[in-house]
């Protein structure tokens, strides 16, 4: 154990490496990573013990499917997608109610259009407060950030709740019909889907969330 323990204690070390699990029995040694690491650091970083690593072809293989199963990514990913749903429901629903309610001739396409930047705007903003909040970020990083993390899932999110809705209710916000409300939670649940792989893939490959 004492063997396994070192190589595990070495590999950590190694940026990128956040866990590193020895398999004594198997001769194989598991590990997770927060950023790209290659080969050759991982072998720099046992440099200075009596130990080497050797690449395992099959495990090699393996690697594509082990990579989306890791269920702490999985939960930690949706909670941010969610973060992102509710952000961009409020620009998205509240345009288009404002829109139907004041300007009701404006064209089905413009209210998309529309519905689609409000959405993009307040969950970035919804975004960047929590940043600052939260992480301590100042204003102009926790912007710059919200963006570039988001910007694409934002969009996935997006277009897959309009096209939805679209789709169901002809974009009209009918609160008197079932239909309606019945397309509201389709739409939901279609835009909290279609970027959530996207988000786990930055999540578990880049350590970048949406929130």
């Amino acid at each position: 154990m004492g063997c396994a323990s070192t190589v595990e204690k070495a590999l950590k070390k190694v940026p990128g490496v956040t866990e590193a699990e020895v398999s004594l029995a198997h001769s194989e040694v598991q590990l997770h990573m927060a950023a790209p690491v290659t080969f050759a650091q991982l072998q720099a970083g046992l440099s200075g013990y009596a130990y080497q690593l050797f690449e395992n072809s099959s495990a090699l293989a393996k690697a594509p499917t082990q990579f989306w199963l890791h269920k702490k990514v999985w939960g930690r990913a949706a909670f941010n997608t969610l973060n992102c749903l509710v952000g961009c429901s409020i620009g998205d629903f509240g345009m288009i109610l404002f829109l139907q309610a004041l300007y009701p001739d404006t064209s089905m396409m413009t209210q998309m259009l529309l519905a689609t930047i409000a959405g993009l705007c307040t969950s970035i903003l919804l975004e960047t407060i929590l940043l600052s909040v939260r992480e301590k970020f100042n204003w102009a990083s926790a912007f710059q950030t919200a963006f570039s993390m988001s910007f694409i899932s934002m969009i996935a999110m997006e277009l897959a709740m309009n096209t939805s809705d679209f789709m169901m209710t002809g974009g009209k916000a009918a609160f008197g019909n079932p239909m309606y409300w019945m397309a509201l939670a389709v739409s939901m649940v279609v835009g909290f889907l279609a970027p959530l792989p996207y988000n786990y893939y930055k999540l578990k490959k880049y350590n970048k969330a949406c929130h």
